[in-house]
C-alpha cells in the first residue's frame, strides 16, 4: 500500500530526525565547530527530504527554508512547506534537545498532513493520529518563551495571566510543549517565516489546541511572501483569556 500524506509527513520527520542524531554525534566526535554542525545538519537534512518528495510526491511543489524557490507552489494544490532543521542554534550546541523537523502538507486553504519531530529525545507527532490534549492539571499557566529574549506579547499574557514562564529554543519544541502538556502557551511576535510554523500549528490544531495570528485570524500559508509576521498556540481554554490580554 502506498503511503498517505500523513504517514509520509511522519516518516520524513523520523528519519530526517536520525540523519540528523547520528550526525551531530560523528561531527563532535570528530572535533567539528559548532558552525560546522550547524551547517552540516542543515543540508544532511534537506538533502534527505528534497529526495525523498522527490521520489515519493514529484508532482507536488516544496517550500523550504534550505531550498531554492519553487516557483510550482504558487499556482499548487498541494504545498510541502519545510523546515529540515528547526533550531540549528541548538542542535550546534552539545546536550540541547529543543531542535526539530518540521514537515507540513498545504492543500490551498488547510492542512492535509503534518509531523514535527524532536530526534533528540526519540519523540514525534503527527495530524494522523492527533496526540491527545493533556489534562491541565496546573494552578498557574505556563508559557514557553525564546531562550534569549521575551517577546512584548508574551509578557502581556504572562502579566495578564499570572503565568509561569519557561524557556526553549526552536518553534517546534516550544509548540510541542505545549501538546505534550509542559506548557500551555506559546506566543510569538517577532516575525518568522512560514515553515518555522506550519508543521507546529497543524500537529497543535489537529489535537485540538487553539493556532492562530496574534490578533485571532487564521493561520495562512503558501503565500507569496514566506513571512509571517506572529503567530499563538495555546490551550481552547484559554484562547480567550490570551487575546484579551494582548488587546484588552
Amino acid at each position: 500500500m502506498p503511503e498517505t500524506d500523513s504517514e509520509l509527513a511522519t516518516r520524513l520527520a523520523v528519519q530526517a530526525g536520525e540523519v540528523l542524531v547520528q550526525l551531530r554525534a560523528e561531527m563532535f566526535a570528530a572535533g567539528a565547530s559548532i558552525w560546522d554542525v550547524r551547517d552540516s545538519g542543515d543540508a544532511a537534512a534537506q538533502h534527505f527530504i528534497a529526495g525523498e518528495l522527490h521520489t515519493h510526491r514529484p508532482a507536488d511543489a516544496v517550500l523550504s527554508e534550505e531550498g531554492l524557490e519553487d516557483p510550482r507552489r504558487y499556482d499548487a494544490d498541494r504545498v510541502w512547506i519545510i523546515d529540515p532543521l528547526d533550531g540549528t542554534k541548538e542542535y550546534g550546541e552539545q546536550g540541547r534537545h529543543d531542535w526539530a523537523v518540521h514537515i507540513a502538507l498545504w492543500e490551498r486553504t488547510a492542512f492535509g498532513a503534518a509531523a514535527v519531530s524532536l530526534p533528540a529525545v526519540n519523540m514525534v507527532f503527527s495530524t494522523d493520529p492527533a496526540p491527545p490534549m493533556p489534562v491541565l492539571e496546573r494552578d498557574r499557566p505556563r508559557i514557553v518563551t525564546s531562550r534569549n529574549r521575551a517577546p512584548y506579547a508574551a509578557v502581556l499574557v504572562a502579566e495578564g495571566l499570572g503565568c509561569d514562564a519557561v524557556r526553549l529554543g526552536s518553534a517546534g519544541a516550544k509548540a510541542m510543549a505545549v501538546v505534550i502538556g509542559e506548557a500551555d502557551i506559546y506566543v510569538h511576535d517577532g516575525g518568522m517565516y512560514q515553515w518555522d510554523s506550519a508543521a507546529p500549528a497543524a500537529v497543535a490544531m489537529a489535537a485540538g489546541f487553539h493556532a492562530s495570528r496574534l490578533d485571532g485570524s487564521p493561520l495562512i500559508y503558501n503565500d507569496r511572501d514566506p513571512w509571517l509576521p506572529d503567530f499563538f498556540v495555546c490551550r481552547p481554554e484559554l484562547t480567550e483569556g490570551v487575546l484579551k490580554a494582548m488587546w484588552g
